[in-house]
């Protein structure tokens, strides 16, 4: 975490470059959790702008630079909600166009995608953030607020579902 701790202080002080490369280093895990979400490449990177944005302007008063990345989730998962709030309806399922021409690869991200989208609303956040992105339970359990315990099971269901949802598909 030193780096990132590094880079965020020199932005604070006015390196623009610092700043760029801080986004750089978090661009791709924040829009592909926000595309998990969305479904929508334009407005993904619309919610992952905005998260830098904000990252940014909180700079002044954020002083906790162990946990950066789960920062960076905690934002663009406001950013995410107050869209639904907004929206309302369900998000029209939208196929994404996968970079690269491998259609086998892109289909079987197509099914993780939909299974994903099918799971249950709580299971959902912490499938994304464990399977997608990666982050440790325990993180998962300091980004939720939520008991260690409680992670560890919803991930163990959501691995349960999401296996049943792509088993049907065989």
């Amino acid at each position: 975490m030193g780096m990132d701790f590094l880079l965020i202080k020199k932005a604070k002080n006015g390196d623009g470059q610092a700043g760029e490369q801080f986004i750089k280093k978090h661009y791709s895990s924040i829009y592909q959790y926000c595309f998990l979400h969305i479904h929508d490449r334009e407005l993904a990177e619309d919610m992952t702008q905005e998260t830098f944005t904000r990252f940014f302007e909180s700079l002044q008063t954020y002083t906790d630079y162990g946990k950066v990345r789960n920062y960076l989730y905690r934002i663009a998962g406001n950013i995410i909600k107050n869209y639904y709030k907004k929206k309302k309806e369900i998000p029209v399922e939208k196929i994404p166009e996968m970079p690269g021409n491998d259609m086998g690869d892109a289909e079987v991200r197509m099914d993780i995608e939909r299974a994903v989208d099918r799971l249950p609303e709580e299971l959902k956040e912490t499938a994304i953030l464990f399977f997608f992105q990666e982050l440790k339970q325990k993180d998962i359990a300091e980004l939720l607020d939520i008991k260690l315990s409680l992670v560890k099971y919803r991930v163990s269901r959501a691995k349960k579902l999401l296996s049943e949802y792509l088993e049907v598909r065989e």
